[in-house]
C-alpha cells in the first residue's frame, strides 16, 4: 500500500499538497516535522507535514520528498489548530501564517548551485565575453553561486546568460539546501588527566620553568578553579593568566590541557544579584487579583483596568508566579519591543533564570533557541516576554497568557499577512490551551470595555495608584494665542519653558512627546511651492539633518538634501511642521547644560539600543528625553515629574474613526510617565484648541466620558464595536486598469452581500512603492454570519482571478481593520 503526506508550504497557496513516501518513512514521519519538499520545476522547500494518510491525489501525480529534516515534531497540533484559525478568520492562507510563525531558519530554501558540465566539449569560440568570464571561473571552483555571478561579470540580471550558457550544455544546475541555524558552541578547556596526581603535576610545573607564560596559564588554571567548580572557559583562563591565544594552543597541543566544547543559548541574563523573594500587595491590589481569580474559575478572560502607576505589573507576576508553581507555562505580551528591556529585569528579580525573551531584534540563532526551549518545557522558558509573534511559540502546557497596554494599535500585524491582530489571536490560543486570558491597560479599547460591560469579560479596576500617589496635574496650553503675540520660542511656549526650568533645576528629569520623527516633514521653496516628492510613494519626503537626507518613511527611499529648489532653481528653501529631531535640536540652543536624548526609529534600530537609551535615561545620564510614542508604553521612570506635549492636534485631526480614542489614549498614556513617586507630576499639553472635548476628558481623565461619548458616535455611524469592518484593498501599478478593478469588485459585493460596503475610494496616500491603492470597506452587522460573508468574498476573489485584464491586481484583505 502506497504512502502520502498533506504538507503546509510557507507561500500563500490556498490547498495542501501531497507527497509520496516510503513506509518506512511513514512510521518515522509525525504531524509538525518539516521536510524538503519539491516544488515547480526545481526549487525545493521546506514544508511542514500536516497529515499522514494513504489517499493519493486525483488530480496529480504526487512527487517524492527530498529529505526529512527533523527527528521530532517541531510544531504542536494546538500551533496548527490556532493558525488555522488565524488563516480562517483573517482571510489569508495557512502558508502564510507559517511563514510568519516559525524563525527563518527553520524555512530553508534552495540555492541554485552552477556546476560545469564536464561530459560535453565546449567551442570556446562561440561564446561571448560573459559566459567565457563564469566558465573561467568554473575552472578553479567545482560550483558557484548565482549571486557570486553579479560579482564576476558585473551584471545584476545574470539569469539571461546563465540560461544560454544551459542551452549550449556548458554549464548544469543543481538545487541545494543548507541548514541556517548554528548552535552555539563556547570552548572550554581542562588539565589533562595524566596530570590528576600530585606527582606528575609537580614534574610538569618544574618542566614548565623555562616557558613562564605557559607556567602562568597553567597556574591561572588551578587559581580560578580553586574560586569556582564550574567548567573554565578558554576566554576567562585568557584574561586571568594573560595569556594569548597562541600559549593555551602550545598547551593543548602538547596535550597538558585537553579542549572541549559545550552548547550555550545565544541569550544568557546574569543572576540578578538583587533577587526579591516576595511582593506586597495593597488593598486595591489584592482586592483586583481576587476579581481575577474569581473570574478565571467561570472561564473567562478578564479585564484589569487600572490606572498608570496603579502597580498592574505586581499583579500579572502573581498571576505569573501562581501558573508557575501549577509547573504551567506563562505568555506575557507587549505591544512595543522597548517595554521588554524594563520589564525583563523587573520579573527577573522575582522568577530568576526562567524568563525567556522572544521579538524580531533577536537574532534568528537567538529566536530557534527560544523556540526550541518552549517546545521542551525547559526551565529557562517558562516565562515568555515578547512582541505580538510570541503568541506564535511551540507552548504545550500554556497556563496563563497576559496581554499588557490592551488597547495598543502596536498589537495589529499590517503587512505582510497574516494581518492579526496579537490580543484576539491571544484571546482564542488561550482558549485552544485551556488556560486563562487577562487583558491589561489604564486606558482599555472601546471593544474590550464594552465586552467587559456586557458580562463577556470580567472586569477588576483599580482606580488609585500605588501609594496614593496623586495623579498628574494636566494643564492645556494655547499655543494659539501664543503664536499671534509671538511668545513662542521655536516650537516651545513660554509656559513649557518656564516648567523645564524650573524642574531642570530641582535635578528632575522630562519627557517631551513629538508623534513625528526626523527634522521637518517637509521642505517647501518659498519662491514656488514646491516640496520634493517620492518617486515611489505618493507623499512629501521628511528631513533628517543628522544625515542630511531626504527621506521617505513608507519605502526607504532618499537623497541628499538640495541645496535649492528642483523646479525654479530658487536657494530660498524653507521647512515646514517639526519632528523629533528639530526638538532636539532646539532644546540644545534653550538649554546648554542640559542632556538631551532622544528615542525615536531613527536611534533604536540597533538589537540594544532600547535598552541603552532606557538605561541611561533611568541612570540620570539624561535631563530630557524626546521621543515619538515609544516613550508613552508603560515605562517606568521614577524621577520624571515633567511631560509635555509639544502638538496635540496632529492626533486629533487625523483621518480615522479611532482617532479620538487614540488621541486619549495617547495622551493619557504619555501622561502617566509623570510623577510616578511621592511628588505629584506635571503635564503640558500645547494645543491651538485646547477647548477640544477630548483634551478636557484628558485633563480630568475621564475615561467613561470618553467611552460613552464615542461608543454613542459609532452606533450613530455604524462602525465598531457596533459591527465588524472588513477593508478589501486592491493595488496595481496601472492607475487605470485600478480604477476598472476596484469598480467591478466592489460592485459585485454590493449585488452579492446585502451589508455597507463604502468605496471604491482612494485613502489618504495613495500610491506605496510604486503601487497605485483602492480601497472598498465592507460594514458587516454583528448578527450575520461573519464565515458566510467572508466565504461570499473568497468567490467573488475567484471570479475576479478569472478576469484576465485584472490578473495583475493584487487584493489584500485587513479583518477587523483598526
Amino acid at each position: 500500500m502506497e504512502h502520502f503526506i498533506d504538507v503546509v508550504l510557507p507561500i500563500p497557496l490556498e490547498k495542501l499538497f501531497t507527497y509520496k513516501i516510503s513506509e518506512q518513512e511513514s512510521d518515522f514521519l509525525k504531524e509538525g516535522m518539516r521536510v524538503a519538499v519539491p516544488f515547480g520545476k526545481s526549487k525545493i522547500y521546506t514544508a511542514l507535514v500536516y497529515k499522514i494518510h494513504q489517499t493519493a491525489p486525483e488530480v496529480y501525480e504526487p512527487k517524492e520528498i527530498h529529505q526529512i529534516l527533523d527527528e521530532t515534531p517541531i510544531v504542536t497540533k494546538t500551533q496548527f489548530k490556532h493558525w488555522q484559525w488565524i488563516a480562517n478568520y483573517y482571510m489569508c492562507t495557512l502558508g502564510e501564517v507559517v511563514r510568519s510563525a516559525l524563525p527563518s531558519a527553520f524555512l530553508l530554501e534552495s540555492e541554485t548551485l552552477i556546476l560545469p558540465n564536464k561530459m560535453d566539449a565546449i567551442d570556446q569560440s562561440e561564446l561571448k565575453d560573459e559566459e567565457f568570464l563564469i566558465l573561467e571561473a568554473l575552472r578553479y571552483q567545482s560550483a558557484i553561486k548565482i549571486n557570486e555571478i553579479v560579482g564576476i561579470i558585473d551584471r545584476k540580471n545574470v539569469l539571461p546568460i546563465v540560461n544560454q550558457l544551459v542551452a549550449k550544455k556548458a554549464i548544469q544546475l543543481k538545487e541545494e539546501i543548507y541548514e541556517q541555524y548554528k548552535p552555539k558552541l563556547v570552548r572550554y578547556v581542562k588539565l589533562g588527566e595524566q596530570y590528576s596526581s600530585e606527582e606528575a603535576l609537580e614534574t610538569l610545573l618544574n618542566n614548565l620553568t623555562r616557558a613562564p607564560k605557559q607556567s602562568q596559564v597553567v597556574l591561572s588554571l588551578f587559581s580560578i578553579q580553586a574560586k569556582s567548580k564550574k567548567p573554565i572557559k578558554v576566554t576567562d583562563l585568557e584574561t586571568e593568566s594573560g595569556g594569548s591565544k597562541a600559549v593555551i594552543k602550545s598547551l593543548i597541543q602538547k596535550g597538558i590541557l585537553n579542549e572541549y566544547h559545550i552548547q550555550t543559548d545565544r541569550v544568557k541574563y546574569d543572576d540578578a544579584s538583587t533577587r526579591q523573594k516576595e511582593i506586597h500587595l495593597n488593598d486595591s491590589q489584592l482586592e483586583a487579583l481576587k476579581t481575577i481569580q474569581h473570574r478565571f474559575e467561570e472561564n473567562k478572560v478578564c479585564l484589569l483596568y487600572g490606572v498608570t502607576s496603579s502597580g498592574k505589573t505586581e499583579v500579572y507576576i502573581k498571576l505569573l508566579e501562581e501558573a508557575l508553581s501549577n509547573g504551567k507555562q506563562a505568555l506575557y505580551l507587549l505591544p512595543e519591543i522597548a517595554l521588554t528591556s524594563q520589564l525583563i529585569n523587573r520579573l527577573q528579580a522575582y522568577f530568576g533564570d526562567k524568563v525567556s525573551v522572544y521579538h524580531s531584534k533577536y537574532s534568528i540563532h537567538e529566536r530557534v533557541e527560544v523556540w526550541n526551549n518552549v517546545l521542551k518545557q525547559k526551565e529557562k522558558a517558562q516565562i515568555v516576554i515578547g512582541a505580538r509573534s510570541a503568541l506564535f511559540l511551540p507552548f504545550s502546557n500554556l497556563g496563563i497568557v497576559v496581554v499588557d497596554e490592551e488597547h495598543e494599535s502596536s498589537f495589529k500585524q499590517f503587512d505582510p499577512a497574516p494581518r492579526y491582530h496579537a490580543r484576539d489571536a491571544a484571546i482564542v490560543l488561550a482558549n485552544f490551551q485551556d488556560s486563562n486570558c487577562v487583558l491589561g491597560s489604564a486606558t482599555p479599547s472601546i471593544e474590550s470595555y464594552k465586552n467587559a460591560n456586557n458580562g463577556k469579560y470580567g472586569l477588576a479596576e483599580m482606580k488609585h495608584r500605588f501609594g496614593n500617589v496623586l495623579m498628574p496635574d494636566i494643564e492645556l496650553v494655547d499655543i494659539k494665542e501664543a503664536t499671534r503675540k509671538k511668545r513662542m520660542k521655536g516650537h516651545f511656549s513660554e509656559r513649557l519653558l518656564e516648567e523645564i526650568s524650573e524642574v531642570l533645576n530641582e535635578g528632575e528629569q522630562i519627557i517631551l512627546f513629538q508623534n513625528r520623527r526626523g527634522f521637518a516633514p517637509i521642505i517647501e521653496c518659498t519662491t514656488c511651492g514646491h516640496s520634493s516628492q517620492c518617486p515611489n510613494c505618493d507623499v512629501s519626503l521628511t528631513y533628517h539633518q543628522f544625515k542630511n537626507q531626504l527621506r521617505c518613511h513608507y519605502c526607504g527611499y532618499h537623497m541628499a538634501l538640495q541645496l535649492a529648489c528642483e523646479a525654479c532653481g530658487s536657494n530660498t528653501l524653507d521647512k515646514k511642521g517639526f519632528g523629533t529631531e528639530q526638538v532636539e535640536q532646539e532644546l540644545e540652543q534653550l538649554f546648554p547644560k542640559a542632556r538631551v536624548g532622544r528615542m525615536d526609529l531613527d536611534t533604536t534600530r540597533g538589537k540594544y539600543a532600547y535598552e541603552k537609551i532606557i538605561t541611561s535615561f533611568e541612570q540620570h545620564e539624561m535631563d530630557i528625553l524626546v521621543g515619538t510614542q515609544m516613550v508613552t508604553k508603560g515605562l517606568d521612570f521614577r524621577n520624571v515629574s515633567l511631560v509635555g506635549i509639544m502638538n496635540a492636534d496632529t492626533l486629533l485631526n487625523f483621518p480615522d474613526y479611532r482617532a479620538h480614542e487614540r488621541s486619549f489614549q495617547l495622551l493619557t498614556q504619555v501622561a502617566g510617565r509623570a510623577g510616578r513617586t511621592k511628588k505629584r507630576g506635571k503635564v503640558l499639553v500645547q494645543t491651538y484648541n485646547p477647548y477640544h472635548q477630548i483634551l478636557q476628558q484628558v485633563s480630568n481623565t475621564d475615561f467613561e466620558k470618553m467611552y460613552s461619548e464615542q461608543l454613542y458616535e459609532r452606533e450613530q455611524y455604524k462602525y465598531p464595536p457596533e459591527l465588524r469592518i472588513i477593508k478589501v484593498t486592491l493595488k496595481d501599478k496601472d492607475y487605470n486598469k485600478l480604477n476598472e478593478a476596484s469598480q467591478w469588485f466592489a460592485n459585485s459585493l454590493r449585488n452579492v452581500l446585502n451589508d455597507t460596503v463604502l468605496g471604491p475610494e482612494f485613502p489618504v496616500i495613495s500610491r506605496i512603492r510604486r503601487l497605485y491603492l483602492k480601497n472598498i470597506i465592507l460594514k458587516v452587522q454583528k448578527d450575520k454570519s461573519i464565515a458566510q460573508t467572508k466565504n461570499s468574498i473568497k468567490r467573488i476573489e475567484k471570479s475576479f482571478n478569472a478576469i484576465s485584464q485584472y490578473k495583475s491586481v493584487k487584493v489584500v484583505y485587513n479583518v477587523d481593520h483598526i
